[in-house]
């Protein structure tokens, strides 16, 4: 009776760890369909978020090219650009202006253009826009400002051909105030 017993004692035995060893791949699998669900749903998240990304960015591509356009359209006509010599230039305007930089009397890469700017917003160089303050539509106004010494954004070369930093240097532009927009 005890080889019976020790029989049966051994069986429930290797019957319970039989249990034991279904319950842990059970546990095993659940926690790696787990983390593939988890990864897999991630990714899916990513490549959703990206095509919408994707998908907004091209609206606002569109968006800012026809606002661009009709920016262009309303400037080209000259509709809201006023260009009566009487006016004078104030804090707060917008004005088309064309520019030309030029430190030691040499004109610079990227110191020239056509411009609508905003007085008071410090788009340019400090003490740029004050100096256009009072002045009248039609007018050309030469503009002193000196570039702060951590600019690190151009340079220019001398007339021995030597290129300089414009950290620093004193340049002066001629503006051209071309109108003042409504």
């Amino acid at each position: 009776m005890k080889k019976e017993n020790r029989k049966m004692a051994q069986e429930r035995r290797a019957a319970e760890r039989k249990r034991q060893m279904r319950i842990q791949l059970i546990r095993n699998t659940l926690i790696v369909v787990a983390i593939v669900a988890f990864f897999g749903g991630m990714i899916i998240y990513g490549v959703l978020d990206s095509k919408k990304n994707a998908d907004n960015e091209a609206a606002a591509t569109t968006e800012t090219t026809e606002q661009d356009t009709a920016t262009t359209e309303e400037s080209d006509t000259g509709s809201d650009l006023i260009t009566d010599e009487s006016l004078t230039v104030a804090d707060g305007d917008t004005v088309n202006i064309d520019y030309v930089g030029r430190v030691d009397g040499i004109a610079f890469d990227g110191g020239s253009g056509n411009y609508d700017l905003v007085i008071g917003s410090h788009s340019f160089i400090d003490d740029f826009e004050e100096q256009l303050i009072g002045h009248h539509v039609g007018e050309s106004v030469d503009v002193t400002v000196s570039f702060p010494e951590d600019y690190n954004r151009g340079s220019y070369t001398d007339a021995n051909g030597e290129s300089h930093s414009l950290n620093g240097a004193e340049a002066v532009f001629e503006v051209q105030i071309n109108g003042i927009y409504e």
